[in-house]
């Protein structure tokens, strides 16, 4: 288990700039940019939210545990620890250490029930590691 959790400064409940920023997504990407984040920011009345890189990031309480991006094709739905998350599907893509994304395209299949298993799972493991 690695032991140091990443912190963020300046996490809010609600972050305007975050909902500015999915509303100017091209629509089709935006779309399910704004799904998702929605599904992240129900994790549990202690998520906050900042914009981190250029891209939406939620938190439980200072510490992040996942986030959204949009690009040319593809949304990812990212996980800051996701290398040690339970990933039975094999939905989890990347190379890090730690982080680890799931890409979500407008034409593919997804299975929604278990990109928000992998979600409440960061949220549990991220509140593990913090309290």
């Amino acid at each position: 288990m690695m032991n140091a959790i990443l912190r963020f400064d300046g996490a809010v409940k609600r972050d305007p700039a975050i909902d500015v920023w999915l509303s100017g997504q091209q629509p089709a990407l935006g779309a399910i940019a704004k799904k998702w984040f929605a599904r992240l920011r129900v994790c549990g009345d202690d998520v906050l939210e900042l914009m981190h890189d250029g891209c939406p990031v939620v938190c439980f309480r200072d510490a992040p545990f996942a986030y959204v991006n949009v690009f040319k094709d593809h949304v990812n739905v990212g996980f800051f620890l996701g290398a040690e998350l339970e990933d039975a599907r094999r939905m989890l893509q990347g190379t890090s250490k730690r982080m680890r994304h799931v890409k979500v395209r407008p034409d593919a299949p997804l299975s929604a029930a278990a990109l928000g298993s992998l979600i409440d799972a960061a949220y549990a493991d991220i509140q593990s590691r913090v309290t």
